[in-house]
């Protein structure tokens, strides 16, 4: 015969409340028994019926393992203490954060003109100033690069006029020894020219 499943709740008729609870109790008390010898686990169990008696079951002093329970709960109580502290640090951190994102959004959209309207004059006046300050910072930084640019150029300024010099200076340079060798040449073909002139003189002994 298959037993039912029993529903989950109190049970109304006393008599078999009694029962179930005498039959459910001898049954808890023999599994920790159990537990305890077959895994060599420190186990305690302790219930008071409903008339306020008292069943227990213990494989140590049962004293030291509710001392070692609280101890254990303490413990583990603290650990938690300590991880919902974190917890909520984390939660104003990021509060904290969503806050000043909101408020770099407000000043975004004043700077560009937008959501003036509920904004008093002092409020006015500061992002004013702020962006004059920002206008500020912006010609400071473009004069740099403009500064820099400047330099830049006329370094490789510089650089070109040396180069140009440098090449000026060979080409010169090429020149005069062109032209030296343009004379020596000269000078060669003069000489030859005075040696080879006319035609050699024949000496005749016979009588023409």
């Amino acid at each position: 015969m298959v037993r039912g499943k029993i529903q989950m709740k109190k049970i109304e008729n006393a008599t078999n409340r009694q029962v179930t609870f005498s039959k459910r109790r001898n049954g808890l008390l023999k599994k920790a028994y159990e537990l305890s010898v077959l895994c060599d686990a420190e186990v305690a169990v302790i219930v008071f019926s409903q008339k306020n008696r008292l069943y227990e079951f213990s494989s140590s002093d049962i004293l030291k393992t509710i001392e070692r329970y609280h101890k254990h709960a303490k413990e583990g109580q603290n650990n938690q203490t300590d991880g919902e502290k974190y917890t909520q640090q984390l939660r104003l951190e990021s509060a904290s954060l969503a806050n000043k994102i909101e408020l770099l959004e407000v000043s975004q959209r004043r700077f560009l003109g937008q959501g003036l309207d509920s904004c008093t004059i002092e409020e006015l006046q500061t992002v004013e100033n702020q962006l004059e300050q920002s206008l500020s910072n912006i010609r400071a930084r473009k004069t740099q690069l403009f500064v820099e640019q400047i330099d830049q150029l006329k370094a490789k300024e510089k650089l070109l006029l040396e180069e140009k010099a440098r090449l000026c200076e060979e080409q010169s340079t090429k020149q005069k020894e062109d032209a030296t060798n343009c004379a020596r040449g000269n000078k060669y073909s003069e000489v030859e020219t005075e040696l080879f002139l006319g035609l050699p003189k024949v000496h005749c002994s016979y009588q023409c």
